[in-house]
């Protein structure tokens, strides 16, 4: 996987993870995955997205996690 994607939950982060950082870490990974670190033109739709879809994704699942009995919370 990326190296540059960071855990995004405690207590790797001391604070939740903010929307920039659950954003830019989907970017890493459709990068990653796609081999594209900027897609041409024809490709911009269907990467943006990707992006949009994995952030929400990430979203959910960090509010969806319990760590140590508390939900945690996007």
């Amino acid at each position: 996987m990326c190296r540059s994607i960071k855990t995004l939950r405690p207590p790797a982060l001391p604070e939740e993870a903010t929307e920039e950082e659950i954003r830019a870490a989907a970017l890493q990974f459709v990068r990653k995955v796609s081999g594209f670190r900027a897609p041409a033109a024809h490709n911009r739709e269907v990467f943006d997205q990707a992006v949009e879809a994995i952030t929400e994704a990430t979203a959910e699942l960090l509010a969806g996690l319990e760590i140590r009995g508390q939900k945690a919370s996007a």
